[in-house]
């Protein structure tokens, strides 16, 4: 570079938002002619740019040392510290300008920092109550409310802030947060394609969507993409379609937002990624959350979904051993309940009966919480307050979702031991409190069904509760579990209701036929489960002619490692009675099973037999985890049972 350019060139790179050049030539110009105030105020700049808030903070302090009488050096290292993590040091560099001429900004960096180390009360003595027509004032003053839990008192202040300063994106997702936490998804949603919309028209350069064309690339983590708020509107709408229930949607949107590198995602990025990949690849999802928590921040919600993902996979040994690990942060990032129901679960391993008497505590407070609440809904509705009835109703769900797994849990323990007669008592004593929600609906319908040998009125208990829930998602039938659609059909072909079977079972076929139209590459399983679960009764009952011709007709183009759980199971209780002399199965029949199996050996090479815990040491060889494998061992021992 030609002397006399240098500045001209450095400024129209800063000009061209060029972050990153400009960095490596001031970086270099301080490494070769010695540390000058305006390279390093420069470089600083950049490196903030660039959320580089670790090197801009190095740049601050050296200028801090080189002029320590620039009141602004001093601000901006502060704030660099503040961004970095280093909230007590941040703290100590702003108490040591004396005198300032800017002690609005001082005073709301203070509160920002003890915001950040959760100090409610010395944020509120920071914040200057007399700027009420502030908008950064009101902003700051409805996080607190947030943090307090007062959302709809939040919202108001962010609402207040956008009609005075305007529409800002971060202003906008604070709105949308709002409306999140008081589950008014539709209204979040509706602010979140606000934030996308503008984006995609304001910052074209972060390439919105472009990771569904298959173009890799990075934008980097830069000022820009802060500022547009585009991956907190994007990690949004990922945790309301997945609260929803929308996986795949979730999947989506944190697909769509502006490309990164893994190593620049964010911890928030990170977490929901790996949330949602759970299914699909939980030891990475585990491993990612497991990579957080041994962060200087996290997610709050990390710590709790870590240990409920082990608990929901069975994992309960090392649930135990991080909760040990990390005991000194549980009393920040669990709630006192999910504590004792944690606590509760990972004693229930070596002791059932006090993890029971634990849990029945627990459902004890909620079951008390929840009649009073009722109560006090009951008395607001008399007399016509409606606000304030509504808003316990939203407390009352918001309870009942917190006691749900306390009772299944409860009722797992008895389940487990085929207890169900103590499953159904557990479920029937929740029934005053908790009869509305599908949970308990449909696992007393299961008990139900379970019990079905006692009397044939179970059946007919159990047909009640299916039929409400599929009443309640008809529109969206495959929304419901496969399993709980299969038993009531069953259980109408049981009471020798097979019309009622049929009409359901054409319902399924009709909406997985429409659904593979709009999303020909999603698989859907819930026709072919249902006709597998009646060819099994089938067999159960000696059937095993019609029986297998179902289960053989209903495997058909869905081949599958849940599918083929059930297949194997009517081939193998046949082999078994076979091979016991209890029946004599006709030759055609071996034969149309030989055939079958041949099937699956050409097209099971590449399916799995069983599913394996993610995180197991000892797993089976991946040439025996087949259904290739499996078949050709039914398929010999059906040929051993033919020479008999």
């Amino acid at each position: 570079m030609k002397e006399g350019e240098v500045t001209a060139t450095i400024y129209g790179l800063i000009r061209d938002q060029r972050y990153s050049e400009t960095a490596e030539l001031l970086k270099a110009i301080v490494e070769t002619y010695g540390k000058s105030l305006p390279a390093l105020s420069l470089l600083g700049y950049c490196y903030y740019q660039l959320q580089d808030f670790s090197n801009a903070a190095d740049c601050y302090e050296a200028l801090t040392i080189i002029d320590p009488d620039v009141e602004n050096y001093r601000l901006y290292y502060a704030q660099t510290l503040y961004k970095t993590g280093y909230h007590d040091d941040a703290m100590k560099v702003l108490c040591q300008i004396d005198t300032s001429s800017q002690p609005q900004k001082i005073a709301r960096l203070k509160a920002c920092i003890r915001f950040s180390q959760n100090d409610l009360t010395g944020a509120k003595q920071m914040i200057d109550e007399d700027f009420q027509d502030d908008s950064d004032n009101l902003v700051n003053m409805g996080c607190l409310l947030f943090k307090e839990g007062q959302y709809l008192a939040a919202l108001k202040r962010f609402l207040q802030a956008q009609r005075l300063g305007g529409d800002m994106p971060l202003l906008t997702y604070n709105i949308a947060l709002c409306y999140y936490m008081m589950k008014q998804f539709n209204q979040a949603l509706d602010f979140v394609s606000s934030i996308i919309s503008k984006g995609m028209v304001e910052y074209s350069e972060l390439s919105v969507w472009m990771n569904l064309e298959g173009i890799e690339h990075s934008v980097g983590n830069t000022w820009t993409l802060s500022e547009s708020a585009l991956i907190e509107a994007f990690n949004l709408k990922a945790a309301i379609e997945f609260q929803l229930k929308h996986y795949e949607e979730a999947k989506m949107a944190l697909m769509d937002m502006p490309p990164r590198t893994e190593e620049e995602l964010d911890s928030v990025t990170l977490h929901n990624i790996a949330l949602v990949s759970m299914e699909s690849n939980p030891t990475e999802g585990f491993q990612k959350l497991h990579y957080l928590l041994q962060q200087d921040s996290f997610p709050p919600e990390t710590f709790a979904n870590l240990l409920l993902l082990y608990i929901s996979y069975g994992y309960e040994e090392r649930a135990a051993d991080v909760l040990a690990e990390n005991f000194h942060i549980h009393e920040e990032y669990l709630s006192e309940d999910l504590f004792k129901f944690l606590e509760a679960v990972i004693i229930r391993q070596t002791s059932p009966e006090e993890a029971y008497q634990r849990l029945d505590c627990l459902a004890v407070d909620f079951t008390t919480k929840l009649r009073k609440i009722s109560k006090m809904v009951k008395d607001l509705w008399q007399n016509h307050n409606d606000k304030e009835a509504k808003e316990a109703v939203v407390e009352y769900d918001r309870i009942v979702e917190k006691y749900i797994p306390v009772l299944m849990q409860q009722a797992s323990i008895y389940w487990e031991r085929e207890n169900y007669p103590q499953v159904r008592q557990i479920l029937e004593q929740a029934r005053e409190t908790v009869e509305d929600h599908d949970v308990w609906k449909m696992n007393l319908a299961h008990v139900f069904f379970m019990e079905h040998r006692k009397s044939e009125d179970m059946f007919c208990l159990a047909i009640s509760l299916y039929e409400q829930l599929v009443k309640k998602n008809f529109d969206n039938i495959l929304s419901m579990t496969a399993v709980a659609l299969a038993n009531l059909c069953v259980s109408y072909v049981l009471i020798q209701h097979n019309e009622e079977a049929e009409i359901l079972m054409r319902k399924v076929e009709k909406e997985e036929e429409l659904s593979a139209y709009v999303q020909p590459d999603k698989k859907l399983f819930h026709h072919c489960i249902i006709n597998l679960a009646i060819g099994t009764l089938y067999c159960s009952k000696g059937n095993y002619e019609f029986g297998v011709s179902l289960v053989v007709k209903s495997l058909q183009k869905k081949l599958d490692t849940d599918t083929w759980y059930y297949a194997k199971r009517c081939f193998l209780s046949l082999i078994e009675n076979a091979a016991r002399r209890l029946i004599t199965p006709p030759d055609e029949l071996l034969y149309q099973c030989l055939v079958f199996l041949e099937h699956c050996e050409v097209y099971g090479q590449n399916i799995i037999a069983q599913h394996e815990a993610p995180l197991d040491q000892h797993r089976l060889h991946p040439g025996q985890n087949t259904v290739t494998y499996e078949a050709r061992l039914m398929k010999a021992l059906i040929l051993k049972l033919m020479e008999l």
